[in-house]
C-alpha cells in the first residue's frame, strides 16, 4: 500500500473516511519528543486495518508521572494500546552525547539508572491497564562516540546502548503483553538524512522527519494489527512478471527470466521470500490468467524454479476475471477476504482487485523489472504476527488436505456416512509448553468460531495456564487426509462460588460443522464438573463475523441468562449474551463418529 505523499494529503484522506466498519483503537502515547506529527501516519495505516485509530498524547517529558497517576494523563480504562517513546539525549545525556567523557563505572551507572527509571515506568502502567504496550527502543548512533575506534571496542558506545536495549527487552519479556520496537529497523529502512531533522530537534524537540514519522507508524501498526487479529493469512500470486519473468505461453519454459544470475535473479529472491512466510504459516494460492498445464510445467521442470505444487493450497489458473477468481479461492479455504492479499504486476489487474474487492490488500509490483519485488513483499508487513507455532509450517499442506475432504463430501451425499469416512481423530488435553504458542495465535486469528473474541497473547496463556482459577484446555484434529494440528481452545475461568465462565470458546474455520464443538464443550463441561464446578455460563460477544455461532451455547442446551445475571455491573458490549448450564444435568453429547478420541483431562473413572 502506498502512503499519501504529505501531511494536508494524507489528512484529507483520513478527514473523508468512511469510519463506520471501522473497530475503534484507542492509543495513548506516553513520550519525552514531540511526536503528534506522526498520528496522521499510524490512523492510516490502522485505517486500512479495519481500525478507527484515536491517538490521545500524554503531556511532553510526563513519562514517569503519567505512568504512575502522579499526573492525569490518557491512561484509562478506554485505552486498547500504549506506546512509550523516549530519547535517551534527555533520559541520559551522558550516554547519549558524552560517552567518551564516562568512566566504566559510570557508564554502568547511567545504563542501571535508564533502566531504573524504565522499570519504574512499566510497572506505573501495567497497574493502570493491561492494554497491549509497544515500547521503543533506543537507536544506535549513526556516528558513534569514538569513531571507527568504538567498533573495535567491548565497552564502546555502541555496544553499551545494545546492552541497554537489552536490558529493555528483559523488563518488556516480564511483563505481560509488552512488546520492544527496533527504531533501528525504521532507521536502516530509510536512512539517517532522512529519518531525523535537526533543525525541529533543536527546535522544538522533534527529532524525526516525515520518513522516519512514516517508518515508525508503519512498524507501530505493525504490532498493534497483530495484538487486534487484523493479520493477514492468504498470499495469493500472479505467475507471469511475478514469480518469473516474461510470459510463458508466449516466451516458453527456456525463455522464462528465473535463475541465480541476471535478469532472473530478483525472481528467485522474490520466491525465497514467498517461501519464508509460507514457512510463517502464510498460505499460498495463485490467480494467474494463463493455460493451466503450462503454469505446472514451469513448477515440475524449470530447473530453478523453488516454489513446487506442494506449496500452493489452492489455485485459479484460467482466462476468468482475478476478483471473481479471488472470490472463489476465499471460498474454498474458507477465509474471509480480508484475508488475503494479491499480487500483480498488472496496473489492470491491481486497480479490478481494489474497485472490486477493497478487502483484499493489494501489492502492485512495477512492470519494469523486478529488483526490489522481494523488498515491497517483505517490508508490507502484512502478514507480520506476535507467535509462531509448531502449525504454522505446515499450513499449506492442511490447507491442500481440507481441499481433499472437500471434494470427498461431494462425492457422499448422507453426511453422517462422510464424518465417519474422515475417520476424524481428536486429542483434547489441557494446555503445556508445546501448545502456548498456537493458544495465542488462535485467540489473535480466530473470528469466525470465537465466542468472545478476546485476544491473548503467549505470556497471557501461559499466565492462565498456571494459575489455580483458571483452566486452559485445547483440540487437536486429524483425519485420514492429515493431521490438522490444535484447532480449538477454551478458556475457562473458575469461581469461588461453584460457578465457572467460560471466557474463551473457539474452533479454526477449518474445523467448522464436524461436530468437533461439541465433542470439545462436552469434554470441557465434564473437566469442570470433575473439579467441582455446579453451573457454567457461557459467554457471547458479538462481533460483525462471528454471528453464525450466536446459537451455539443454546443449541449445546444452555439456558439463556438475563444480562444481569451473568454481568451485575451491566454486559461489555451491544447484544452481549449470556448462558447457563447446570453440570447435575446432563451434558452435550459426542457424536460417535469419531474414530478415536484421546482426553487427556480427568481419569477414566471421574468421566461422565
Amino acid at each position: 500500500m502506498t502512503v499519501p505523499k504529505n501531511f494536508s494529503e494524507i489528512q484529507a484522506f483520513l478527514d473523508g473516511a468512511d469510519y463506520s466498519g471501522c473497530a475503534p483503537c484507542r492509543v495513548a502515547v506516553l513520550r519525552n519528543v514531540v511526536l503528534e506529527a506522526m498520528e496522521p501516519y499510524l490512523r492510516y495505516h490502522l485505517y486500512q486495518a479495519g481500525l478507527d485509530g484515536q491517538l490521545v498524547f500524554g503531556e511532553y517529558d510526563n513519562v514517569a508521572q503519567e505512568a504512575l497517576g502522579i499526573s492525569g494523563g490518557p491512561l484509562d480504562e478506554a485505552v486498547d494500546c500504549v506506546v512509550v517513546a523516549q530519547t535517551l539525549e534527555l533520559l541520559s545525556p551522558g550516554l547519549a552525547g558524552a560517552f567518551p567523557q564516562l568512566s566504566a563505572a559510570e557508564v554502568v551507572a547511567e545504563r542501571d539508572a535508564v533502566l531504573g527509571h524504565i522499570a519504574t515506568v512499566l510497572a506505573g502502567i501495567r497497574r493502570a491497564t493491561d492494554a497491549p504496550l509497544i515500547w521503543y527502543g533506543f537507536e544506535t548512533p549513526p556516528h558513534p562516540a569514538l569513531g571507527i575506534l568504538d567498533a573495535q571496542e567491548v565497552a564502546g558506545q555502541m555496544q553499551a546502548l545494545r546492552t541497554l536495549n537489552a536490558g529493555i527487552r528483559e523488563l518488556l519479556a516480564q511483563a505481560s503483553s509488552a512488546y520492544f520496537l527496533d527504531m533501528d529497523l525504521c532507521l536502516a529502512r530509510v536512512g539517517m538524512q532522512r529519518f531525523y531533522d535537526r533543525r525541529w530537534w533543536y527546535r522544538g524537540r522533534a527529532p524525526y522527519a516525515r520518513e522516519g514519522l512514516v517508518a515508525m507508524a508503519d512498524e507501530t501498526a505493525r504490532f498493534i494489527r497483530a495484538v487486534r487479529g487484523r493479520v493477514r493469512k492468504c498470499l495469493v500470486l500472479d505467475c507471469d512478471g511475478v514469480l518469473w519473468g516474461g510470459v510463458v505461453g508466449e516466451d516458453g519454459l527456456a525463455g522464462l527470466r528465473l535463475g541465480p544470475e541476471h535478469p532472473g535473479a530478483s525472481y528467485l529472491d522474490f520466491q525465497r521470500e514467498v517461501l519464508n512466510l509460507a514457512r510463517r504459516g502464510v498460505v499460498l494460492a495463485l490467480c494467474s490468467k494463463n493455460n493451466e498445464p503450462d503454469v505446472w510445467e514451469v513448477f515440475d521442470k524449470h530447473p530453478h524454479m523453488l516454489l513446487t505444487r506442494d506449496d500452493i493450497a489452492a489455485w485459479r489458473i484460467d482466462w476468468n476475471d482475478k476478483a471473481a477468481n479471488i472470490r472463489a479461492l476465499a471460498e474454498e479455504l474458507n477465509l474471509g477476504l480480508d484475508s488475503f492479499v494479491f499480487v500483480d504486476d498488472s496496473p489492470f489487474e491491481v486497480e479490478l482487485v481494489r474497485s472490486q474487492l477493497p478487502e483484499v490488500a493489494v501489492l502492485h509490483l512495477p512492470e519494469a523489472g523486478a529488483v526490489g519485488n522481494r523488498d515491497i513483499l517483505a517490508g508490507c508487513g502484512l502478514f507480520d504476527g506476535l507467535t509462531r507455532s509448531a502449525e504454522d509450517g505446515a499450513r499449506g499442506a492442511m490447507y491442500r488436505a481440507e481441499a481433499g475432504r472437500r471434494k470427498l463430501r461431494t462425492e457422499i451425499s448422507d453426511m453422517r456416512a462422510y464424518y465417519q469416512s474422515l475417520e476424524m481423530r481428536l486429542d483434547i488435553r489441557r494446555a503445556g509448553d508445546w501448545s502456548m504458542a498456537r493458544i495465542a495465535q488462535l485467540t489473535q486469528k480466530t473470528n469466525q468460531f470465537n465466542l468472545t473474541t478476546r485476544r491473548y497473547t503467549e505470556d497471557d496463556v501461559r499466565a492462565m495456564a498456571a494459575s489455580a482459577d483458571h483452566e486452559v484446555v485445547c483440540v487437536a484434529l486429524a483425519d485420514r487426509f492429515g493431521d490438522m494440528g490444535i484447532i480449538g481452545a477454551a478458556i475457562v475461568a473458575l469461581g469461588s462460588d461453584g460457578q465457572a465462565v467460560l471466557e474463551t470458546f473457539l474452533l479454526s474455520c477449518r474445523a467448522i460443522g464436524r461436530g468437533v464443538e461439541t465433542a470439545f464443550l462436552a469434554e470441557v463441561l465434564a473437566l469442570l464438573r470433575a473439579r467441582g464446578v455446579r453451573r457454567a455460563v457461557g459467554l457471547y460477544l458479538p462481533t460483525p463475523k462471528n454471528a453464525q455461532v450466536q446459537e451455539f451455547y443454546a443449541a449445546q442446551g444452555f439456558a439463556p441468562q438475563a444480562p444481569e445475571a451473568v454481568w451485575p455491573a451491566g454486559p461489555p458490549a451491544t447484544q452481549a449474551r449470556g448462558f447457563a448450564l447446570d453440570l447435575d444435568g446432563p451434558l452435550p453429547l459426542v457424536p460417535e463418529y469419531f474414530a478415536a478420541l484421546d482426553v487427556d483431562l480427568i481419569p477414566e473413572e471421574e468421566r461422565p
